[in-house]
């Protein structure tokens, strides 16, 4: 089977390429890239004004199935996932049962492997996620697992943290970490500061962020190992990571649409749709999350895709669970927020979201060379759109972005060859 995409704008940040080309695919991989190319047989996708990008890389998805099936399934998660341009996702383990054994591993693999978006389970750091002892990551990682968190239960026992730690360093291994004092953040619903005040409620602490992530630049440090901060949300846990990186310690970070584009000011006109964790924070977070972007302190842009349904998010605001979706915007708000805007060139956006997410995990995705997978995205960088929540592919409609107009829309979505997703005319 031989597709052929002409007259696209090829950008490939772990190559440098950017380039206006044509790409032939051949039998699921990248056979040639290069202008004026000729393949009678070849299904031909005529792309002028569109970019060819690697597949978007997407480090931190809630897939839910098994045993929240209401609130998403690895089909629907995997549909949406499609539509937003990503064609790779590590899964978190926040399932019922926890992703704790290989078994677990391998079925939510099988689950994805028909609707042609890479699918890789993170393996919980521990046994149901309770924090009291260490899973078997080395049969997690045989099973495909390629890395370990217990995503929004932080481990709070510092010994077993560092226990965990020098057990994935001898696997060459990162540790995903939600970085939030649990004692200090219950389940408040909001940043702790004037928004909190005025709604009479009680805080998530900046504090409760910045000290997990000192913690885990310092066990960092001590081990070796390679930890990587989720969902970075403060100017000074940017901070952290950014002096840490400079002494030379192991410790990545990613951050989510929302933590660039939101401030906690959402919660007074959005309610329960603007609640997540960590939760949104202040301006000069905000502003801090886009030079830790500039600079590279951030590492990777991920959605924390946390599909909910409708009745819960209904909850008041102290009861509602936390948590947005974001796979089929992220890469149009990635693109308004921070490439129309002037701040990171069109490259840095991709390579936030393909390459260096890839790169973080040891997946072999994120690039376009030929030999490779052919997993990409095609997107009209320019187009204006408004997003609509009622046209999701996914269950979940709890996102705070409703109605929002965003510049940069996805075309088509290309795994191993094969066409995923392509935009229906309206």
């Amino acid at each position: 089977m031989q597709l052929l995409i002409q007259e696209c704008r090829v950008v490939d940040p772990a190559s440098g390429l950017d380039q206006t080309a044509d790409i032939l695919i051949r039998d699921g991989r990248i056979a040639e890239i290069a202008p004026g190319l000729a393949a009678p047989s070849a299904r031909v996708i005529r792309a002028p004004g569109l970019v060819a990008a690697p597949g978007l890389v997407d480090l931190h998805v809630h897939l839910r199935e098994p045993g929240f099936e209401e609130k998403e399934t690895v089909a629907t998660g995997c549909a949406a996932a499609a539509r937003g341009g990503v064609t790779t996702l590590v899964a978190m383990p926040n399932t019922r049962p926890a992703t704790d054994c290989p078994e677990m591993v391998r079925a939510v693999m099988e689950k994805a492997a028909p609707t042609g978006v890479h699918v890789f389970p993170a393996g919980a750091v521990t046994v149901g996620q309770k924090g009291e002892a260490l899973t078997d990551f080395a049969a997690l990682h045989a099973a495909g697992a390629p890395a370990f968190t217990d995503d929004g239960v932080p481990i709070q026992n510092l010994a077993l943290l560092r226990q965990a730690l020098q057990t994935a360093k001898a696997l060459d291994l990162p540790v995903l970490d939600h970085c939030e004092d649990r004692d200090m953040v219950k389940n408040y619903a909001v940043n702790e500061g004037a928004v909190s005040r005025q709604l009479g409620l009680p805080g998530r602490p900046a504090i409760a962020e910045e000290l997990q992530v000192m913690r885990d630049a310092m066990l960092a440090e001590e081990t070796g190992a390679h930890v990587h901060i989720c969902h970075i949300s403060t100017g000074r846990a940017v901070d952290i990571v950014r002096q840490a990186k400079a002494r030379g310690v192991r410790i990545t970070c990613e951050t989510c649409p929302q933590y660039f584009t939101l401030t906690e000011e959402e919660v007074l006109r959005q309610g329960t749709m603007a609640r997540v964790n960590p939760p949104l924070r202040t301006p000069a977070d905000r502003q801090a999350i886009l030079d830790g972007l500039a600079d590279g302190t951030i590492d990777a842009i991920v959605t924390d895709h946390a599909p909910h349904c409708q009745w819960e998010k209904d909850r008041p605001l102290p009861d509602a669970p936390s948590g947005m979706v974001g796979l089929e915007t992220s890469l149009a708000l990635a693109l308004t927020a921070l490439y129309h805007t002037g701040l990171l060139s069109l490259a840095r956006v991709v390579a936030l979201m393909s390459a260096s997410p890839a790169a973080l995990l040891g997946l072999q995705a994120g690039r376009i060379a030929p030999g490779d997978r052919a997993d990409l995205v095609l997107f009209d960088p320019e187009e204006a759109w408004t997003i609509d929540r009622d046209r999701f592919a996914s269950k979940g409609r709890n996102t705070p972005f409703h109605g929002f107009s965003v510049r940069g829309r996805v075309k088509y979505t290309i795994s191993e060859g094969n066409v995923i997703y392509q935009e229906q005319e309206e």
